[in-house]
């Protein structure tokens, strides 16, 4: 947070990302988006975890803090704009490197991690020489897409991850992105797929979600 408020405070417009269920309303169980990415991103074995405030109490404290920092819990993008979005890595890479799975480099033995841990830097040069173009790396983050696999580099190479979800959102104008869940129950932010899958329940039932064109918004 400290980052956070010290990086935002010189901008009128801001956006960021969090890797985490930043709207969670229920206390157990699971929620609509998350159930949602189950139906959407089975095969890719991109699902989300259950999350509900019981097991991630962190994440709607931190919602909280950025709310009295001036944020706005949502997807919008626009002048003089402080918003925060939910994203989540898994599926949105397998939609912005066209893969069939996900890269497993979660779990497994050390070798097998560190395997799959280069093929997701090499991935994410290929992306940013392709898709942001203007992007200029400094070197700290040069050498992040080169380093040896460890917990503390996977974690960075996540959040710089993260921050490519919203800056092609930015980018774009919410033109090539699509917002799962709504911001009652939850919502995820991803880059949109060339054919999205799109899940509707009739407008009365109380399970109901859609996936959002965030284009204009």
């Amino acid at each position: 947070m400290k980052v956070v408020e010290e990086t935002s405070r010189n901008y009128q417009t801001v956006f960021v990302t969090v890797d985490a269920p930043i709207v969670c309303p229920n206390r157990t169980g699971t929620r609509p988006v998350d159930r949602l990415t189950h139906r959407m991103f089975h095969r890719e074995h991109a699902a989300c975890h259950p999350a509900n405030t019981s097991r991630c109490p962190r994440p709607t404290r931190v919602a909280r803090l950025l709310a009295r920092k001036g944020f706005s819990i949502g997807w919008e993008v626009g002048k003089a704009k402080k918003t925060a979005a939910e994203v989540y890595p898994h599926p949105a890479m397998v939609r912005m490197f066209g893969l069939p799975r996900i890269i497993k480099y979660k779990k497994g033995r050390v070798a097998e991690k560190r395997r799959e841990f280069q093929r997701l830097q090499g991935l994410m040069r290929k992306l940013m020489k392709r898709s942001f173009l203007g992007l200029k790396l400094n070197q700290e983050t040069k050498n992040l897409l080169r380093q040896k696999w460890s917990k503390p580099v996977e974690d960075r190479t996540d959040a710089l991850f993260c921050a490519l979800i919203g800056l092609w959102h930015w980018m774009h104008q919410g033109r090539k992105s699509e917002v799962i869940g709504d911001r009652r129950t939850g919502f995820i932010l991803l880059p949109k797929s060339q054919s999205p899958c799109r899940y509707r329940a009739n407008r009365g039932s109380s399970m109901h979600w859609e996936t959002r064109d965030t284009a204009g918004v």
